[in-house]
């Protein structure tokens, strides 16, 4: 009787299964209101073969900011302020700047640091687990998108890597490290100032 009593009691217990990739995506986007991580990016053609690798440090703070410091094989720097949105080439003393809302339609970014659900602007599909790693598909539900899928893999809660295929195939890959979530930036840190003899490039 007694071996039977264990028995229920242990069949009663609920079973603990590890987290889903919409769950890890779900507790990512709560707990983070800034990030800091390194990254490797390369661009695959519709081939897929490599057609350019570069790496350097991303830096994110909600809402609306971000910013890329590329570091090889150029230095460049692509950064969000929460209005406009800025490409910077010192090698060639040039600028050019877009406004965020267009530039960023369609992309991660937009629910990265926005507050918005992911729901609103992306189709979700939970797409399970993979190299170890848990992934979530998003499809663009904005039409005139230029990425036609995203790809997001997940690990302990942390974005793992990202995968986008823009419309011409063209696949481009981000893989990240040395993950920092919620660090402090000083004032100003998301602020670009143009050198007045840097180029200007309005879009």
């Amino acid at each position: 009787m007694c071996k039977w009593l264990l028995l229920l009691l242990l069949l009663a217990v609920p079973p603990v299964f590890a987290s889903t990739a919409l769950q890890q995506m779900e507790r990512f986007l709560t707990d983070m209101r800034s990030l800091q991580a390194s990254f490797e990016q390369s661009v695959l053609d519709p081939q897929q073969r490599q057609a350019a690798r570069s790496q350097g440090v991303f830096y994110m703070q909600r809402p609306g900011q971000f910013r890329w410091d590329y570091s090889e094989p150029n230095k460049q720097q692509i950064i969000a302020d929460g209005r406009q949105i800025w490409l910077i080439d010192p090698e060639l003393e040039q600028a050019s700047v877009q406004t965020q809302s267009t530039a960023l339609r369609g992309t991660p970014a937009m629910f990265l640091i926005g507050g918005d659900p992911v729901e609103q602007h992306f189709e979700v599909i939970d797409i399970g687990d993979s190299q170890g790693f848990a992934w979530v598909e998003l499809i663009p539900r904005d039409q005139e998108s230029q990425f036609v899928r995203v790809l997001l893999a997940f690990q302990g809660n942390l974005l793992q890597r990202m995968e986008m295929t823009d419309t011409f195939d063209q696949i481009t890959r981000f893989q990240f490290y040395d993950i920092e979530q919620n660090p402090t930036f000083n004032p100003g840190f998301f602020v670009y100032t143009r050198p007045e003899y840097f180029d200007l490039y309005q879009h």
